[in-house]
């Protein structure tokens, strides 16, 4: 599946379920992912949970849900591959600006480890 075609033509909403040392989940509504190349995509995150989660465990999942009838989407399995915190490195990849604390957000990487529908067991 080509990531940067898929989101860029399909409109829908995404969660981000990530998890700390210990277990406890977390789910956050985040927008569609900045695509880096076929296997890596990335999030601006600012100092928040997900954030915290993911720097204690690296494994998240991240739920794409279309805006269309029925039950359509991608569910990805990632691991964190690196991040950067430099806000002119973030501003560059940053769709839009919302005011804030956006000199604090950084942008994390995530290598996609599998691919699977919105429903089912078969990968996408």
């Amino acid at each position: 599946m080509n990531l940067n075609d898929y989101f860029a033509k399909t409109d829908g909403q995404g969660i981000l379920a990530t998890s700390n040392a210990n277990g406890d989940v977390d789910a956050a509504l985040y927008a569609t992912p900045h695509v880096i190349d076929e296997s890596t995509i990335g999030f601006i995150m600012r100092p928040r949970r997900s954030l915290s989660n993911v720097a204690e465990n690296p494994k998240a999942a991240y739920l794409f849900i279309e805006k269309t009838t029925g039950y359509k989407g991608v569910r990805l399995y990632l691991e964190k591959s690196g991040q950067e915190t430099d806000p002119d490195k973030v501003n560059l990849i940053r769709r839009s600006h919302h005011g804030g604390d956006e000199n604090r957000a950084t942008l994390v990487y995530f290598k996609v480890t599998e691919i699977r529908p919105l429903v089912g067991d078969k990968e996408a």
